[in-house]
């Protein structure tokens, strides 16, 4: 086998390197040079916050860090039902980074109001611009890497989840619904299409038939109809939202940390490759995890009839 050097991360995390090992060695040829840091998962836990660090305070963020390894994250812009403009856009991707890079944080819960998880972009900041300006700075480019976060994301939506609050929910791996929950893409209504994931997400979700009808007029998916389709993974009444998305989050940070990240990563390349490379792609996962101290905790627990202790190595 002919193994050549990968400009990604491996260097410096040993379960990278496992995992890129194990690519190559399923393929019977090579390790690819060209692939980049973001082409692989990151397994490795960083132990240190963000720059802006755990105390920063937001305008439109209300945070909380709870001691059972959630982390709670609402929307604030009361008067604008959430609308989602740059600065609060900004302030919610590096509210995401810290929790990312904080190893006490294992899930986060992301929620708005309940009148309104976000009723989309910001209109009024977008309204006098022109192409060259949206082109230049990308208008829309940095909502993606709310996508890029490693640890789960559960949604807590109740009210409006249209335009870009559609899309945001859909960037968040579980949502839960409240009943009052509605969602939509009327970009069309306003001279222009979704531009932050909805014709790509939402079709892949709910199927090409109700995505084009959504986005050719506008028409919005109550609750019911979103569970129904496969948008949501459960509608509960309003007032529980939170909580349910809570007690969501609190199971998944009973794992381990870095098969919490692989199982997210792997779910998600499912969406990007075909079939055999997915399979290829969870195998290779698979056999990292034999080289994590939690994959043998998990199945001693296992065999010995006892509760795991993870320790997230």
């Amino acid at each position: 086998m002919e193994a050549l050097f990968v400009p990604c991360r491996c260097s410096r995390c040993w379960v990278e390197l496992v995992y890129c090992l194990g690519t190559a060695l399923q393929g019977g040829s090579r390790i690819v040079a060209a692939r980049g840091p973001s082409a692989l998962p990151s397994l490795a836990m960083s132990s240190r916050f963000a720059s802006s660090g755990e105390g920063q305070i937001w305008e439109f963020l209300r945070t909380e860090k709870r001691e059972n390894g959630v982390a709670v994250v609402r929307l604030h812009r009361p008067d604008a039902l959430n609308a989602l403009s740059g600065p609060l856009m900004g302030e919610l991707v590096s509210a995401l980074r810290n929790m990312d890079n904080d190893p006490e944080v294992k899930a986060v819960v992301l929620t708005g109001s309940e009148r309104a998880f976000a009723a989309g972009a910001d209109i009024k900041e977008m309204k006098d611009k022109n192409y060259a300006e949206v082109y230049k700075t990308a208008m829309l480019e940095a909502w993606s890497e709310v996508s890029d976060i490693r640890k789960p994301i559960v949604a807590g939506v109740n009210g409006f989840a249209l335009g870009g609050g559609c899309e945001l929910a859909m960037m968040c791996d579980i949502i839960i619904a409240g009943e009052n929950a509605v969602f939509g893409q009327p970009e069309i209504q306003l001279g222009t299409i979704p531009g932050a994931g909805g014709t790509q997400r939402l079709t892949r979700v709910v199927g090409k038939s109700l995505a084009m009808e959504m986005c050719l007029t506008g028409s919005r998916l109550d609750a019911h109809l979103a569970e129904k389709r496969g948008l949501v993974s459960r509608v509960v009444p309003t007032e529980q939202t939170v909580d349910e998305g809570i007690k969501v989050a609190e199971k998944i940070a009973q794992f381990s940390t870095p098969v919490i990240i692989a199982a997210k990563d792997c779910v998600n390349q499912s969406q990007e490759l075909s079939l055999q490379q997915g399979l290829k792609y969870e195998k290779a996962l698979f056999w990292s995890t034999f080289a994590l101290s939690d994959r043998l905790e998990g199945m001693t627990a296992f065999k010995d009839k006892r509760k795991p202790n993870f320790t997230d190595e």
